[in-house]
């Protein structure tokens, strides 16, 4: 990787008088006119061996070419608003809200298709990847002659979903129709994300609630995120009440606030906006 962040992938032809320079001034620029056929792939990874293994094996392919590189998100969204590509081939390890990034990626390139290399994913992070514009998601383990078909699937279109995957696609959205037919169902939160409810509803930070359950300040703003959406609140504030109306901790054994003091609690948790 190259000082300058992304990079255009060099050719073996000389470059011709007039054409543009690279990035960073030091990688030989693109010269050769693709075929209308080819397919143009950003690779983002944070490992540069894999960028490099991953460059090898496109090499050997008549109708793939990389035209960006990226080892950080802010790269990436360089690359994507600069270069014109059909795949993002996109690390999830890139960023640490990797479905918030690929929103963020398809804001600056909406024609863009992208492809997460994951070593695993659970079931929340795979639908949500899918909601999000994710075409495929593929192990770091994946055999070369696969991607390269991953790879050519999705630039033309289709999605590339394994019978898990897809299981659970299916199973998210029956659950969602639920919903929106039958407005009385209960809300499922898991017990995570009950725990986390149960520390706003007590006027506890994120930083606070992270050292409470054990974990960090960004996975405790994603489990949030996804509670929001869950319920429909928009911040800790209707959380909180959305809490009290509904009685959503009793019976958990987590406590729940009484309604006597409710106005209080209100009051403390609006002043807390992280």
């Amino acid at each position: 990787m190259s000082s300058g962040g992304f990079k255009l992938s060099p050719k073996t032809t000389p470059a011709r008088a007039g054409d543009a320079a690279a990035p960073n001034g030091s990688e030989t620029p693109a010269t050769d006119v693709p075929q209308p056929t080819s397919i143009r792939v950003i690779l983002a990874d944070t490992q540069a061996i894999y960028r490099v293994g991953t460059k090898k094996i496109f090499a050997l392919e008549d109708d793939i070419r990389v035209v960006a590189q990226a080892e950080n998100l802010g790269q990436v969204l360089a690359a994507a608003a600069k270069f014109p590509a059909d795949v993002l081939l996109f690390e999830a390890a890139i960023s640490p809200n990797a479905p918030e990034a690929i929103s963020e990626v398809l804001k600056r390139a909406a024609n863009l298709k992208v492809i997460v290399l994951s070593p695993e994913n659970d079931e929340d992070t795979t639908v949500e990847y899918f909601r999000r514009g994710v075409r495929g998601i593929l192990p770091r383990s994946i055999a070369p002659e696969m991607l390269v078909k991953c790879v050519r699937k999705v630039a033309t279109g289709e999605t590339w979903i394994d019978n898990q995957s897809v299981n659970w696609v299916i199973e998210a959205y029956r659950a969602q129709a639920a919903q929106l037919t039958s407005p009385r169902t209960k809300t499922k939160l898991s017990d995570k994300e009950l725990l986390i409810i149960s520390c706003v509803t007590q006027g506890m930070r994120n930083k606070e609630i992270a050292t409470e359950i054990g974990t960090t300040e960004q996975v405790v703003k994603n489990y949030l995120r996804k509670v929001y959406d869950k319920l429909g609140v928009s911040d800790r504030l209707e959380l909180a009440l959305y809490c009290i109306h509904h009685r959503l901790l009793q019976g958990s054994g987590r406590g729940q606030i009484p309604e006597e003091s409710a106005a209080a609690a209100a009051a403390n948790i609006a002043s807390i906006t992280e």
